[in-house]
């Protein structure tokens, strides 16, 4: 699913129109933006939560060449899903 048929399936189920949804999704993700980029967590009850972690710096290989090569310590988003999401998967 991509972010239009998001759009749609929103629409279609709250009742809002096309654009009042897309504004929603806007707000959601600039919201959860800006709290993932403070460190916080966004935690959604029965969804899941996002979290940042820290990767550490490591070595790798070039895939073509075989070479080493040093990859950078960075922040990465994680996503833990719910009970109530990962009851309604199985």
């Amino acid at each position: 699913m991509n972010k239009a048929e998001l759009i749609e399936s929103m629409s279609a189920e709250s009742g809002l129109t096309k654009a009042d949804a897309k504004r929603a999704l806007d707000a959601f993700i600039a919201s959860a933006t800006k709290a993932l980029k403070k460190g916080d967590r966004v935690a959604l009850v029965g969804f899941g939560s996002f979290s940042v972690s820290k990767r550490l710096a490591r070595k790798g290989r070039n895939p073509q060449t075989g070479a080493e090569i040093k990859i950078g310590a960075k922040k990465v988003v994680k996503f833990k899903a719910g009970t109530d999401l990962s009851r309604i998967i199985k």
